[in-house]
């Protein structure tokens, strides 16, 4: 007996330590990759970069109408999923009756989740800018990541949903009211915290994707409007990190355009994390 607890113990400070191990070197990297991508990146910064556009007249770089594409495309992709991500959601939690339909659509959001970018952008290119002619731009760009980011929302909302009291969904029919009315104004205000987190990832999705909007965005790099934008090659920061890095060579540029990613990602992680700390409350 004694052995036999002696070697539990000795198993389990071994466990213990590996798991130390791991999670040091995982921290040790994060911290490198950010601490080397800032060491590069912010000496490249400067306001006429981030102000202004390229011009070849001018021998200029400058990726004020990457950082508006950006904001563009994640207004354009956030406006059309929300209601399609929600409103699926709250129909496989609160009104599907068939378990065989709700398995269908449940697997088909999770088989969307683990298919890679690149075949969304391919599959984005033939349907939007081919069949439907809608050219390369930030509707087609957003319409793709619409695709992409979908079962993000409507897994979130479906476990919000869940999280929801049984017994606040019975008390508010009990008083009288009626299915859509209690969905509306008992299930959704419960819910609601993990709603914003899930747009809020998505977002981040959306901010770091670039595979997709290849094919679908294009990497245009002059300043447009919003219109325009919507149906003319319009490239995002990751495009256009892309675009400098390999094409262009201007490694500088690149490095620059990563540190301004990396500080949207980390303050779009930070706003989830204050944003579901602040709706709990």
């Amino acid at each position: 007996m004694e052995n036999r607890s002696l070697r539990r113990r000795v198993y389990e400070r071994a466990m213990r330590a590996l798991l130390y191990v791991s999670a040091g070197i995982t921290c040790a990297l994060l911290i490198f990759l950010i601490g080397y991508i800032f060491y590069r990146g912010i000496p490249n910064l400067s306001w006429n970069l981030v102000s202004s556009q390229s011009s070849y007249l001018k021998n200029t770089i400058g990726i004020l109408p990457n950082i508006l594409n950006t904001l563009y495309i994640i207004l354009v992709a956030m406006v059309v999923v929300l209601p399609l991500g929600v409103g699926a959601a709250i129909y496989l939690t609160e009104y599907a009756t068939s378990r065989r339909i709700s398995a269908v659509i449940e697997f088909a959001t999770e088989s969307l989740a683990g298919i890679p970018s690149i075949i969304f952008g391919l599959v984005g290119m033939l349907i939007f800018v081919q069949k439907l002619n809608l050219q390369y731009g930030i509707l087609s760009g957003g319409l793709t990541l619409v695709i992409m980011i979908l079962p993000t929302i409507v897994r979130t909302t479906q476990e919000s949903l869940k999280t929801v009291p049984q017994s606040y969904r019975e008390g508010a029919l009990a008083l009288g009211s009626g299915k859509w009315h209690m969905v509306r104004t008992v299930v959704l205000p419960g819910a609601v915290d993990g709603i914003v987190t899930g747009c809020i990832l998505a977002v981040g999705r959306i901010v770091g994707e670039s595979a997709a909007l290849l094919f679908t965005a294009g990497f245009g790099l002059v300043l447009n409007g919003f219109w325009t934008s919507l149906h003319s090659s319009s490239a995002t920061l990751t495009v256009a990190l892309y675009v400098y890095a390999s094409e262009r060579g201007e490694t500088g540029v690149a490095f620059g355009i990563a540190a301004i990613l990396l500080l949207l990602t980390l303050l779009i992680n930070l706003s989830a994390n204050l944003v579901g700390r602040k709706l709990k409350k």
